[in-house]
């Protein structure tokens, strides 16, 4: 369930991009539906808050897409943020960077 959303998703937000600017280049990571499908978390790459403001907006007409091409019983609440293991794979980058350059 959570990769099909993923993939609808992640087509719902490039046609988005293309119609709000404030949108820009957003990449789906992942996405956790809670059992009951009440809720998906969807994971970016990285938000600014101008797009999740654009998000916050047209949440309700990517959920309708969703809806419309998976024909789920219940289509769960969207809600977006940034991917947690992206913010600490950049923090542990950085430290190696500075490890390196110390040995260096």
């Amino acid at each position: 369930m959570n990769q099909i959303l993923r993939e609808v998703i992640s087509e719902e937000l490039v046609r988005w991009a293309d119609l709000d600017d404030r949108m820009g280049l957003l990449t789906v990571t992942g996405v956790e539906v809670t059992p009951d499908l009440r809720e998906a978390r969807v994971y970016l790459d990285s938000i600014r808050d101008v797009a999740r403001e654009a998000l916050d907006e047209h949440r309700a007409q990517i959920q309708a897409s969703v809806n419309a091409q998976t024909r789920l019983k219940r289509t769960p609440r969207l809600t977006f943020s940034a991917d947690p293991a992206i913010a600490q794979g950049s923090v542990v980058e950085e430290i190696l960077r500075r490890r390196r350059r110390e040995h260096e």
